[in-house]
């Protein structure tokens, strides 16, 4: 007779909210990492701010609590790519995860490398790959791919900032890219590959940069894990974080208090604006987001009291409880 099994520990959930950067290993997908880190802090709610490949590494901000109203301000940022092109084969999939179906001589000259890089700088259009995640009819591009189904595409509006050339061995050729949202890095490597006339695929990726965030301000799952509980708690950055590129507002405590409530607030002088971060009169303070129209401030995206409360160092955060009640 099997003996009764002990029954699982059930973890005990907790708000906590803030961003933490989180460096992503090779082979795990995004929604992988994201549930291994929401463990490791006992989050209740946590998000990330757009996936990165399995194959891709660097950084993804994950979100918990209050910080994810405000993800999607780190998934329409633009982004920084640090990708390996293998110069002279072709893959099914465009990356080093297909099979190889063309291989050529890569004889090209760093002339006709930067003339490729230059070609596809600025704004341009991309055909997104079978081989993405891609929604046709509510199922992923790769599903239908691997069906041997090919579905029509429309070309996408991307903008590429600058590519620069950070290495070059044999048939490795190593790019900075800076781009917009939505940008196929595969798709752009097997471009460049094609004007070189030896074709390319995408042999590695990491992102390095996601708006104003840093991958060398990351962190690993392992060294997350190596942590006490109060020392991870201490990796998360403020939710303001995914806002510090936009302009401040601050307001007393009664107009900070209404705004709170949803109210829009007369601003004497304010230029207009599409997005504003806005605090209340104590440091820390975050309410939320919002815009500036016609002198006026017009909520956004509002923190609700008690995450308020959260955010603020421990005196004053009694303080600001006692005057909510």
């Amino acid at each position: 007779m099997n003996a009764p099994r002990e029954p699982k520990q059930r973890i005990q959930r907790r708000p906590i909210h803030g961003v933490l950067l989180l460096d992503k290993p090779i082979g795990l997908s995004s929604n992988d990492a994201l549930q291994k880190a929401k463990w490791l802090l006992r989050a209740e709610k946590a998000g990330h701010t757009g996936t990165l490949d399995p194959l891709a590494t660097g950084l993804l901000p994950l979100c918990f609590g209050a910080a994810t109203k405000f993800a999607q301000v780190s998934l329409d940022s633009d982004k920084r790519y640090t990708a390996t092109l293998q110069l002279g084969q072709t893959t099914i999939t465009g990356d080093a995860e297909g099979e190889v179906v063309e291989t050529r001589e890569v004889s090209v000259t760093p002339e006709q490398v930067l003339s490729a890089c230059a070609a596809h700088s600025g704004p341009i259009e991309q055909l997104p790959p079978m081989h993405s995640a891609l929604k046709h009819e509510g199922k992923a591009l790769y599903e239908y791919a691997r069906q041997g189904i090919e579905i029509e595409r429309q070309p996408r509006a991307v903008t590429i900032h600058s590519i620069t050339v950070l290495d070059w061995q044999g048939s490795l050729l190593v790019l900075d890219v800076h781009c917009s949202k939505g940008t196929y890095i595969r798709t752009l490597a097997e471009d460049i590959g094609r004007m070189l006339g030896c074709g390319a695929h995408l042999a590695a990726l990491r992102r390095t940069a996601s708006g104003p965030l840093s991958v060398e301000q990351a962190i690993t799952l392992e060294q997350l894990t190596a942590l006490t509980e109060p020392q991870r708690e201490a990796q998360l950055q403020p939710p303001d974080r995914l806002l510090a590129e936009w302009p401040e507002v601050r307001l007393e405590a009664d107009d900070a208090g209404r705004f709170l409530s949803g109210l829009r607030r007369r601003l004497k002088g304010a230029a207009d604006t599409p997005n504003v971060r806005v605090y209340g009169p104590e440091a820390r303070a975050l309410l939320g987001s919002g815009s500036i129209r016609a002198n006026e401030l017009i909520p956004g995206r509002l923190l609700s009291p008690l995450e308020v409360a959260s955010l603020l160092p421990a005196e004053s955060a009694k303080e600001s409880q006692r005057e909510t009640v």
